[in-house]
């Protein structure tokens, strides 16, 4: 297979988010005297998107609806100021998405981050790339694993979706990948372990960005 595009998860894929996603969600908690929670937990609380994050941290007992939107609001405003404390391209990123460039490979972002959130950490962050275009969660847009964004990623790109090389870090990744019918490359230095990938149809694992070259 001649690959032509590669379309990238963010959070845990391209850039290691979790610690100041662990911060504001704490401070989140302290803000609504809830208990909080280890940054190493956040590895299973993230990837479906800010609402389900904050229903996952929250106590069970805890979880009417205005006590869910008041922590996301506290969330939101704390991560908003200090989203980009820690947060960094993982070692490689770079040299990574300059071959796959060298290489004549479009590049795009689909995530379940919001869309401002997610435009704001592409733009400081991965500045120095192209990629269009640059997908969050949006309203009336069903998020990951559901394959609507990356059929609107190849649409926009004009490439077929068999021809583009998924890469991501979680189940939720693999899935939207096998279900849109790209390649599902799991990568194994985010957040999640090398048997969920296996176990969710990873056509591929890449121990370091580098890796993804052997693809080509």
């Amino acid at each position: 297979m001649t690959y032509k595009a590669a379309l990238f998860d963010l959070d845990g894929t391209l850039l290691d988010t979790l610690e100041d996603l662990a911060d504001s969600a704490n401070h989140a908690l302290v803000e609504m005297q809830l208990p909080v929670h280890p940054v190493d937990a956040y590895r299973y609380f993230v990837g479906d998107g800010m609402m389900t994050l904050i229903e996952r941290i929250v106590p069970d007992d805890r979880r009417e609806p205005q006590t869910i939107m008041a922590t996301a609001e506290a969330f939101r405003r704390h991560y908003t100021k200090n989203w980009d404390v820690k947060t960094r391209p993982y070692a490689g990123i770079g040299e990574m998405l300059t071959a796959l460039v060298d290489a004549g490979l479009q590049l795009a972002i689909l995530s379940n981050k919001p869309q401002d959130f997610t435009e704001l950490c592409v733009a400081r962050l991965l500045g120095d790339f192209s990629f269009a275009p640059v997908l969050g969660q949006r309203e009336g847009i069903p998020k990951k694993p559901d394959p609507a964004g990356a059929f609107e990623a190849a649409e926009i790109l004009n490439v077929a979706p068999e021809q583009f090389l998924y890469l991501g870090d979680t189940s939720i990744d693999m899935h939207t990948a096998g279900r849109a019918g790209m390649c599902a490359v799991g990568v194994l230095w985010g957040l999640r372990t090398e048997q969920e990938l296996r176990d969710s149809g990873a056509d591929h694992l890449l121990q370091a960005p580098v890796d993804v070259l052997d693809l080509l």
